[in-house]
């Protein structure tokens, strides 16, 4: 391309940025701005949580020094979009200033989903997402709060529980669902990550939904009420019942869009010239039959930004995903899922095996068909290799080859044993198989050594 090519990224989370920096890489000429009102330059948003909580400073969630910007010459615009204008190739500002581009890259987000709640505008009613989220959280809950209530049972909810409980601030989490995080978890994973929460005295109230947020003569939130007619006073109340992609700006524009902007396998939309990257991105069909339209992930982010960079460089990609993974935290206890595992499955054509270890923190699951080949995995509360998993996925293995070769998924020899062995014999009592395994055995296999 030459020098004056000028593409522009709205937004600069994971998704814009990648595909900003993977950009540069392919092309040393071409222009890059990336536009973003949130702010100047690109932070980590899965660590917001521990700013709040006093661990990091807001500048030490920021990957890249500030200079590596302008060292790189990619130009960061500070500002909101109003609207595009994409008959003329302009962004228009809130301010009313204008930028030209040739190739424009929408990469906005997502925003905290709102159900139309009486009492959702009070103040102390908000959401977690974006870095004014945290800063309003900040000073929301800076004092005269002697209890949160928290409307969602997802991820995100999560985390503003622990964030809350940290600073020592009572917290009453209303769940819609019978088991917390249920469309995704399946009931035993979900049982235990809601007795977690409330072992961290987190007042869990399962199959209770918000009716409306009820304020005082100025204009704050001092209560919920639920539908059942409960009404629990609270200073300050979370909305975290998930996020929806952040596009009203371009709603009323000749842009193809459903809840997010509607992109093909390359991220193009109906408009030439025009893309759409990561949590705000709609595909008119997935790219494989476990995936999702709208991927609103991290690492999925990440690997539509690198892919698109090279089609804006002229080296036309796919969008190839590869095995579905993702990972996350309940509180202290860690999760991760590789291929699929959904909350509920046909017991004719999927077979389950479920270990939990008796503290009640701990457990590995996989799914197999009905000849027994790997589905998908979910752990809880130790970590397992992403290599192992993805490849024993990809190539089909059997069951009883993923769990006779567990030893190479291992993270953390010191504490894996035990569950290894375990896994191994609860497999082998419910499905069979060839092989053995002892504490000895499997030291022999993890250093190569006689024991």
């Amino acid at each position: 391309m030459s020098s004056n090519h000028h593409v522009v990224i709205i937004g600069n989370g994971i998704a814009g940025i990648t595909c900003a920096r993977h950009l540069r890489k392919l092309d040393d000429r071409v222009k890059i701005t990336v536009i973003s009102g949130e702010s100047t330059y690109f932070f980590s948003r899965t660590a917001l949580m521990y700013v709040y909580m006093g661990h990091m400073k807001f500048e030490h969630i920021q990957p890249y020094e500030n200079w590596f910007w302008e060292k790189n010459r990619i130009e960061l615009k500070e500002g909101w979009v109003n609207n595009v204008d994409f008959s003329t190739k302009n962004i228009e500002f809130k301010t009313g200033e204008k930028l030209a581009y040739d190739e424009l890259v929408i990469a906005s987000g997502s925003k905290s989903n709102k159900f139309e709640w009486p009492g959702q505008d009070l103040k102390g009613v908000q959401g977690l997402y974006s870095k004014q989220d945290l800063e309003l959280m900040e000073e929301s809950t800076k004092e005269g709060v002697q209890r949160a209530v928290i409307v969602g049972g997802g991820l995100i909810g999560i985390e503003m529980a622990e964030m809350l409980a940290y600073k020592k601030i009572p917290v009453t989490f209303l769940v819609r669902e019978i088991g917390f995080w249920d469309n995704v978890l399946p009931k035993e994973e979900s049982q235990l990550v809601g007795r977690h929460i409330r072992e961290h005295h987190i007042d869990l109230k399962l199959e209770t939904e918000l009716q409306e947020i009820i304020g005082d003569s100025e204009g704050k939130v001092k209560a919920v009420r639920t539908k059942s007619g409960e009404e629990i006073p609270c200073q300050f109340v979370g909305l975290t019942a998930g996020v929806t992609p952040n596009i009203d700006f371009l709603r009323n524009s000749e842009l193809d869009l459903n809840r997010g902007v509607k992109v093909d396998l390359s991220f193009q939309t109906n408009i030439p010239n025009v893309y759409a990257i990561g949590d705000c991105a709609e595909f008119h069909q997935p790219p494989a039959s476990d995936r999702r339209p709208i991927e609103q992930v991290w690492y999925t982010g990440r690997m539509h930004g690198e892919t698109l960079a090279h089609t804006l460089a002229g080296k036309k990609l796919q969008y190839q995903p590869g095995i579905w993974f993702n990972s996350a935290k309940f509180l202290d206890i860690e999760y991760q899922t590789y291929g699929t595992v959904p909350p509920t499955w046909d017991s004719e054509k999927t077979q389950s095996f479920y270990w939990e270890h008796s503290g009640g923190k701990v457990a590995f699951r996989m799914l197999m068909d009905i000849s027994g080949i790997i589905l998908g995995v979910n752990n809880f509360g130790f970590r397992l290799r992403h290599e192992f998993f993805d490849k024993a996925i990809q190539e089909k293995w059997e069951a009883s080859k993923v769990i006779s070769s567990l030893e190479k998924a291992n993270f953390d020899p010191e504490f894996f044993a035990p569950y290894y062995i375990e896994i191994q014999k609860a497999f082998k009592d419910q499905f069979g198989g060839d092989f053995t395994i002892t504490k000895k055995s499997f030291i022999q296999k993890l250093f190569g050594a006689r024991v």
